[in-house]
C-alpha cells in the first residue's frame, strides 16, 4: 500500500466488536468451506488477514495458515489470539508489498477477504499469488460488488469502489487462473453518510491454478 492507505492500526483494538464484521467472517468461512474442499494436508495464505476474524474459523479445518497484513496493530491482535487459543498451526507475517516485500512461501490455497479494493494496482498481485500457488491450488477472492463510494465511510486509501465481477474475472484469467467461479457469499447492511441504511452485496470469486 502506498502512503496514502488507511490506518488500519488506530481501529484495530475494536476491531471484533463490530458485529456486522464477524458477521461477515463467518459468512465468509462458510462459503469458502463450500466452495472449496478443505483439507488436514492444506496450507493456507490469508493476505490482508486483518485480527485473523476467518484465518481462525479455518484453521481446525486445514494444516496451516499463515496470515498476512500490513498492520502491525491488526496483526498484535491476532497474535495475541493466536497465543490465547493455542493455535498452534497458525501463524503471522507483516508485509508491505509497497515498500518492496514479496510474497514467498508455496500454498494450496490462497484467501483475502475484503482487502482487494485497497490495492491499487491488481494485476501484480493476482499475478503473485498465481506464483507461489502450487499446482492445483485454489485462491478466493471476497470483496464488494461494485457501488457508489459510500460503503465507507471515510474513503482513504480504497482504490475501487467494488468490483465488476465480469472485469475480474477476465483479471483472474490473464494473471493464469481457470475455471473462475463466483457467488454471492454474504450481505452487509449498514448506514450510509445520508443515515439511511444501506445493503451492499458480496461475492466470492474463487479459480484454481492448473
Amino acid at each position: 500500500m502506498s502512503d496514502d492507505k488507511r490506518d488500519f492500526d488506530a481501529g484495530a483494538a475494536s476491531w471484533d466488536e463490530e458485529p456486522r464484521r464477524v458477521k461477515l467472517a463467518n459468512d465468509v468461512a462458510d462459503a469458502i468451506s463450500a466452495e472449496i474442499a478443505l483439507g488436514p494436508s492444506m496450507d493456507v495464505l490469508d493476505f490482508g488477514c486483518g485480527t485473523g476474524l476467518v484465518a481462525v474459523q479455518l484453521s481446525p479445518l486445514v494444516r496451516s495458515v499463515t496470515g498476512v497484513d500490513t498492520s502491525r496493530g491488526m496483526l498484535d491482535i491476532f497474535k495475541t489470539k493466536v497465543e490465547q487459543q493455542h493455535l498452534t498451526n497458525v501463524s503471522t507475517r507483516f508485509l508491505d508489498l509497497d515498500r518492496g516485500d514479496v510474497l514467498q512461501g508455496s500454498y494450496h490455497l490462497i484467501v483475502s477477504t475484503m482487502t482487494l479494493h485497497h490495492v491499487k494496482d491488481i494485476g501484480p498481485l493476482l499475478e503473485q499469488f498465481h506464483e507461489i500457488m502450487v499446482p492445483g491450488g485454489y485462491l478466493c477472492i471476497v470483496d464488494l460488488d461494485l457501488e457508489d463510494g459510500q460503503f465507507h465511510s471515510d474513503n482513504e486509501g480504497v482504490f475501487h469502489h467494488g468490483f465488476d465481477r465480469a472485469e475480474l474475472r477476465m483479471d483472474f484469467i490473464n494473471a493464469g487462473f481457470e475455471d473462475v467461479r463466483d457467488t454471492t457469499a454474504a450481505t452487509m447492511t449498514k448506514p450510509i453518510a445520508s443515515g439511511e441504511e444501506r445493503r451492499f452485496t458480496v461475492f466470492l470469486m474463487s479459480a484454481r491454478k492448473k
